[in-house]
């Protein structure tokens, strides 16, 4: 009775942090989702992206001296031809995408 018990409550504690994890997105995956079409999947944008939005690769100067707070009010809040976030992503997929987004100017 007791190992039945037991492991009840250990397959009870094993489905609820899967469908925790499940639920979580993560900075790679909000950023393939939602930013990868202008920002490129390297974090470098297409030519064509590039000239028409305005949008700098990670690697450019003045895209690196940027802070991890000024980037996650950009994302936030929206600048020049970037839209808003607020509202659209939660402010932990904002943070994720924007540390994922950083590992390209490495």
């Amino acid at each position: 009775m007791r190992k039945t018990v037991r492991y009840q409550v250990a397959l009870a504690a094993v489905i609820l942090c899967a469908g925790a994890v499940s639920f979580a997105q993560s900075g790679e995956a909000t950023y393939k989702e939602k930013c990868q079409s202008c920002h490129g999947s390297a974090g470098v944008p297409s030519p064509g992206i590039a000239k028409v939005m305005g949008v700098k690769p990670a690697t450019d100067p003045s895209v690196k001296s940027k802070s991890e707070a000024q980037m996650i009010a950009v994302t936030t809040d929206g600048a020049g031809k970037m839209p808003a976030f607020k509202g659209k992503l939660s402010e932990a997929q904002i943070k994720a995408s924007v540390e994922f987004f950083r590992t390209f100017a490495k």
